[in-house]
């Protein structure tokens, strides 16, 4: 009622962090049919994955009364039009709602929505809300973000930022405050948990899904015994530029995804990482430009070994390209992902992050996962590919390419200055 109540006199923005079979999309899925009715537009109901959409809200059903929950929430005395291969409802006044997956937000402008609830904000591509935000600015439209915790991601850091903001509504509910389930319950609940996945991570799974911890560690994530041994250490904070060092840069380059980039500093055995960067949609023009910007003294750029493939178009690779934009790559060597895992890890220990400038990456890569499958009651033997795999593939790069090799100055990489101190790196 708190947020419903929020949302009923005005409240634009909305995080619920709920615990598990709290009732979070029954709440946003009826709210946003009171909103088409009272104002005409368009509401979009967004998963992490378009995939889940189907399952997950179109063709669920309510175990308690045994109806649909779309039928639930949308009459159908109010529905002019029903779309089942969109996942699309129409209503008589022209208001539309659809089930969207935020691994295609860049894809879904057009019929620009004035309310948007995200299901499972916590596994959500973090840049839809970015991206998506100015429209509802401009339309004065309303976001509810809901979900469970996936650790100290971007839900937690929104939830942190949004308990702070009058204008906000933010709110953690655990199965105590809510009641949902009885002890006998959660008992079950907890012994099957800790079946699956042993005693520690299981009771840790348990506490994230029912009690709303932030501090679980994410099933299957790769490095987050690495970082979690980091902000142990205060390892993670502020990390200056240190101007008589080098600045490597190590990259994951996208064609359709996003390019990512590391900017570290190697101090004896330290890895300093003191920069990211990371964007999409556009050219490599636009990456030499912002290394150029940042104005950093440039040793090696470790790019992946696809660099050198040439494109079909016009015939030229991508690591030519770049060394007419005046970056020469050195590019890394092909290993097997699993290698470049643990290579990964070797360097996670022993480096630092400047949490300010590097906040996107290290959250990305925290969750980068393998993905468990409850059936075989395993892990998958591949990461998954989201928007967790360009920092982590951008970190692998590094680890891949940096081991013996030397960085020598030369002109090629960008200097910032001129006659900069420079002394060879003995690795």
């Amino acid at each position: 009622m708190p947020l419903w109540s929020y949302l009923e006199n005005g409240g634009k923005r909305a995080e619920a962090i709920w615990h598990r079979r709290s009732g979070k999309d029954e709440v946003t899925l009826h709210f946003t049919a009171t909103s088409m009715v009272q104002r005409v537009g368009n509401y979009w109901h967004m998963l992490p994955k378009a995939n889940q959409a189907r399952k997950a809200i179109w063709e669920a059903v309510n175990p308690h009364t045994g109806m649909r929950r779309v039928d639930e929430a949308f009459p159908k005395e109010l529905r002019e039009v029903t779309r089942d291969n969109e996942m699309l409802i129409r209503f008589r006044n022209g208001s539309t709602w659809q089930v969207v997956g935020s691994d295609n937000y860049e894809g879904l402008i057009g019929a620009a929505p004035i309310g948007i609830a995200w299901s499972e904000w916590a596994q959500s591509d973090p840049k839809s809300w970015p991206y998506l935000r100015p429209i509802l600015v401009e339309n004065g439209g309303w976001a509810v973000f809901i979900s469970t915790p996936r650790g100290r991601n971007h839900a937690y850091s929104m939830y942190e930022s949004a308990r702070q903001d009058p204008d906000w509504f933010a709110q953690v509910l655990t199965v105590d405050d809510t009641g949902v389930l009885t002890p006998a319950q959660l008992k079950t609940e907890l012994r099957e948990y800790q079946s699956h996945h042993g005693s520690i991570d299981g009771e840790s799974i348990f506490n994230q899904e029912y009690y709303c911890s932030f501090e679980a560690a994410i099933v299957g994530a790769y490095y987050a015994h690495e970082l979690a041994q980091a902000r142990k250490d205060k390892r993670i904070g502020r990390v200056p530029y240190d101007k008589s060092l080098p600045v490597d840069t190590a990259w994951d380059l996208g064609i359709d995804d996003a390019t990512s980039i590391w900017f570290i500093q190697v101090a004896g055995r330290e890895f300093r990482f003191i920069d990211y960067y990371e964007n999409s949609g556009v050219g490599l023009d636009h990456y030499a430009k912002v290394l150029k910007d940042r104005d950093y003294f440039y040793g090696n750029h470790y790019l992946p070994h696809d660099v050198e493939v040439r494109e079909l178009s016009h015939g030229v690779s991508r690591k030519e390209t770049l060394k007419s934009l005046g970056i020469k790559a050195t590019v890394c060597p092909q290993q097997p992902i699993a290698d470049g895992i643990n290579a990964t890890r070797l360097v996670l220990s022993r480096s630092c992050f400047d949490e300010s400038k590097c906040g996107r990456g290290l959250e990305d890569l925290h969750e980068y996962r393998r993905e468990w499958n409850d059936e075989r009651k395993t892990f998958s033997e591949k990461p998954v590919h989201d928007w967790t795999s360009h920092p982590a593939d951008a970190a692998r790069s590094f680890a891949n390419g940096f081991r013996g090799i030397a960085v020598r100055p030369s002109s090629h990489n960008l200097p910032s200055r001129a006659n900069n101190r420079y002394s060879v790196l003995h690795r």
